[in-house]
């Protein structure tokens, strides 16, 4: 085949009852136009590739890419553009409430003008979004703090509908945080300069099959993406993220110490003890900040994973306690052992997964 002049990206996790429509329609829309489709899968089950499969028999223009543990969409669609072909880039939603119609307008916008990126936003010429509740509310919430945070010249910058140029995802590309939901976040807030942008008003469709995906997850990468662009990755979202997790197990720790001992627990005990409180902290936000379709689904899935937690760390537990124990005799303030104990401990943590990666 032509090398393609557009290539569309479509990220799809668990849409498997809308993704042929949205192939058919947005291949009526491209007609005339040199273009490929790749999907890149994350989905739970084989349903969705196997819709994709079913379609592309028909159709070489598109191809699937089938991804397995993996989620978020930002690192779908650099993976999908990595794979693509096209001197123009897209990316869409595969639940159908993108109108494929808004594609054929964005290759225009790039074609005929200087911009570098092209976004299908809502809000440009309505505030109204097509989203309903609380969901709408998130996303004014979103958009006025990206706003606030990196001054993107975009009416909706948490757009999933967009397209850019080839020269500049190539001058990007190194940049990318691959993290989260919102890749146009990531697209041009990671070049040396501002992109040059064109705009065209959408309201998003009624979604014709999958899920929100709006999750704990999604609100934490946003705020960790946000933060690395701002400060131009002297603080990274994985800095931030285990700093967060450090900070969770460390208040679960203080708390349950300062109640048992409260509650005349010898100072031995409520070590130990703590120390499993503080473990359970943060293995409760590490569920919360993973992808809801990684997530244990079943009551045996949650106790083997908290089973297998505890038992690789079992080393913690005897490490941070006689560091809390240690220090107490020695009469420093127990506020201050707790804070030592689990610095040492996650720091221990980190030295034997890096001495693991390496070996």
């Amino acid at each position: 085949m032509p090398s393609p002049v557009l290539s569309i990206v479509i990220c799809t996790l668990n849409e498997h009852e809308a993704i042929a429509g949205v192939l058919e329609e947005l291949g009526e829309y491209l007609q005339g136009i040199q273009h490929e489709i790749i999907v890149v899968d994350d989905s739970t089950d084989e349903r969705t590739g196997d819709a994709v499969n079913a379609y592309a028999a028909g159709d070489p223009c598109i191809r699937l890419v089938r991804r397995y543990n993996a989620s978020g969409l930002s690192s779908a669609a650099i993976t999908g553009w990595d794979l693509a072909k096209g001197r123009f880039l897209a990316i869409m939603d595969g639940d159908g409430q993108h109108d494929p119609a808004l594609i054929k307008g964005l290759l225009e916008k790039l074609t005929h003008t200087d911009a570098d990126v092209a976004v299908a936003s809502r809000y440009l010429e309505d505030s109204r979004s097509g989203l309903s509740g609380i969901r709408h509310t998130l996303s004014r919430a979103g958009i006025w703090l990206t706003d606030t945070t990196l001054g993107v010249p975009l009416a909706d910058p948490l757009s999933g509908c967009f397209a850019m140029t080839r020269d500049w995802y190539t001058e990007v590309r190194q940049e990318l945080s691959g993290l989260g939901f919102k890749i146009l976040i990531d697209v041009v807030a990671s070049g040396q300069r501002r992109p040059r942008t064109a705009q065209l008003p959408t309201m998003l469709r009624a979604r014709a099959g999958g899920v929100s995906k709006l999750d704990t997850r999604v609100v934490i990468d946003l705020m960790t993406l946000l933060i690395e662009k701002r400060t131009r990755g002297r603080f990274t979202a994985k800095t931030m993220m285990n700093s967060m997790t450090t900070l969770v197990t460390l208040c679960a720790q203080w708390l349950s110490m300062a109640v048992l001992l409260k509650l005349a627990c010898p100072l031995w005990a409520s070590a130990l003890l703590s120390v499993g409180f503080g473990l359970a902290g943060r293995l409760w936000f590490k569920y919360l900040a993973t992808s809801r379709s990684l997530r244990p689904n079943t009551l045996h899935d949650v106790v083997r994973q908290w089973s297998a937690f505890y038992l690789g760390r079992w080393s913690d537990v005897i490490l941070n306690a006689g560091i809390v124990i240690g220090l107490c005799a020695l009469r420093c303030p127990w506020p201050l052992a707790v804070a030592a104990g689990v610095l040492l401990a996650e720091t221990r943590y980190h030295i034997g997964n890096k001495a693991g990666a390496y070996a």
